[in-house]
């Protein structure tokens, strides 16, 4: 049987000056979405044209994704800076390595 799973994620901006934390069953339509909101000043990503993966982590209960998403929210930027750093210390993209092609050549809306 298929599990879903939840992931929370922390994306930001190609100068690394803004970090965006989101939970999403669906972490590379989600990050996609990110990316096709860029230059949309009526979203907080498209503004500051934040799409570049830098952390994410899967949980199976939605309720946890979202307890965990609401704790890092509430974090500073030094202590979200450290969980990063965990994963991906070189606080590089991981769009390519997690997806593939990046940017993607087709960009699929949700279904």
């Amino acid at each position: 049987m298929f599990q879903k799973t939840f992931n929370v994620y922390i994306l930001t901006n190609e100068p690394r000056t803004v970090l965006y934390t989101g939970v999403t069953n669906d972490l590379q339509q989600r990050v996609i979405e990110h990316y096709q909101n860029r230059g949309q000043t009526q979203s907080f990503c498209g503004r500051y044209n934040v799409y570049w993966l830098l952390y994410f982590e899967e949980h199976k209960y939605i309720n946890n994704a979202i307890a965990r998403e609401k704790e890092i929210k509430g974090w500073s930027r030094e202590k979200k800076m450290k969980l990063i750093a965990e994963m991906n210390p070189n606080l590089e993209s991981l769009n390519r390595e997690v997806f593939g092609k990046w940017p993607p050549e087709e960009l699929p809306l949700r279904v």
